[in-house]
């Protein structure tokens, strides 16, 4: 399996983010509508904190800049120019928009800065504790690294099995069969994958196609219609990679399970278990299987690493006795 290539990163207005969280965050357009098309870059957003008091050499200002209690509090025991002064820093340049938390009431200076440098002020009534809890989850996932993976994805077990392969080789009937034996369907024929952190990789189907599978020669199967809607979910942690290909006999197999492979989607490596397939293969017990044993490994738990070492032991132990037996001369 080759590695995908990513997605371009997303852009996003602060209109956008407005109108997306408007509910979620509580949120009231004070001023600077004008700049309401300003990009957001960055998916963070932190408190201005020392630059308000003439700190700035740490200052970034393409950063989401949230004024929390602390600091309204600090810009009103400040006089008119000198309030001006203090966020004039903030609310300059690549600034994209700057929140104010808790409902409060903002200085004039600041409603005027904003006005003229059509820099939008959005009031949360949200504490800022709890505004930070929501806002960033959002961003994260909007910025998240993506990427799109021709193939079927489905939750055995609490484990994510990405199957993938050559079109029309199985793997949308294999998922259709995990699904009837009680498992769970993520996405099919293109699975949406983001990295979340440095290493967690998540897999969703597309809006439209939630739910829905392409069976050849039965056409679209609504798989919560027919099995419930237990049978489906929205998005599953990719933990494995499964490659289904053609059985080819000159090829060489995985037969003692020691010589572990990966895969590397978004700069994170995932397990890759290669099943060539054959006539008579049951290939949905060998999925099940794979789920269980990585369940296993990631409990510590390795049977062939063990296998491996109680023969080493074994063989370490005949070669003793033979040695033995050798140096016997009566």
């Amino acid at each position: 399996m080759r590695e995908p290539a990513r997605h371009a990163p997303p852009e996003l207005t602060v209109g956008q983010l407005f109108a997306h969280k408007r509910e979620t965050l509580q949120l009231d357009l004070l001023g600077g509508e004008a700049g309401l098309n300003r990009v957001v870059t960055v998916p963070e957003a932190s408190s201005p904190g020392l630059v308000l008091a003439g700190f700035t050499e740490r200052f970034l200002e393409n950063r989401l800049h949230v004024l929390g209690e602390t600091e309204v509090e600090y810009l009103k025991s400040l006089g008119a120019d000198a309030c001006r002064q203090a966020i004039g820093y903030v609310m300059r340049g690549k600034t994209p928009c700057v929140f104010v938390t808790k409902g409060q009431t903002v200085p004039a200076p600041v409603q005027a800065l904003a006005q003229e440098q059509e820099i939008p002020l959005i009031r949360s009534q949200l504490k800022t504790s709890e505004f930070y809890r929501r806002l960033t989850p959002y961003l994260t996932e909007v910025f998240a690294p993506s990427t799109s993976v021709h193939g079927s994805l489905a939750d055995v077990y609490g484990v994510g099995l990405l199957f993938v392969g050559r079109s029309g080789i199985g793997k949308s009937e294999c998922v259709l069969d995990l699904v009837e034996r009680g498992h769970r369907l993520v996405a099919d024929d293109t699975v949406q994958v983001s990295r979340r952190g440095a290493d967690v990789l998540i897999g969703k189907a597309d809006d439209m196609a939630y739910r829905y599978m392409e069976i050849r020669g039965a056409g679209l199967v609504d798989v919560s219609g027919l099995f419930g809607v237990r049978a489906v979910r929205r998005q599953k942690r990719i933990e494995v990679v499964v490659e289904l290909t053609d059985w080819d006999s000159t090829k060489p197999v995985e037969r003692t399970g020691l010589d572990t492979h990966t895969v590397t989607i978004l700069d994170v490596q995932v397990p890759l278990v290669t099943v060539p397939l054959n006539p008579g293969k049951n290939i949905t017990v060998v999925s099940e299987v794979v789920a269980l044993s990585h369940l296993l490994r990631y409990t510590g738990v390795n049977p062939a690493r063990e296998f491996n070492e109680k023969l080493i032991a074994r063989m370490a132990k005949q070669r003793q006795v033979r040695e033995y037996l050798s140096e016997d001369y009566e």
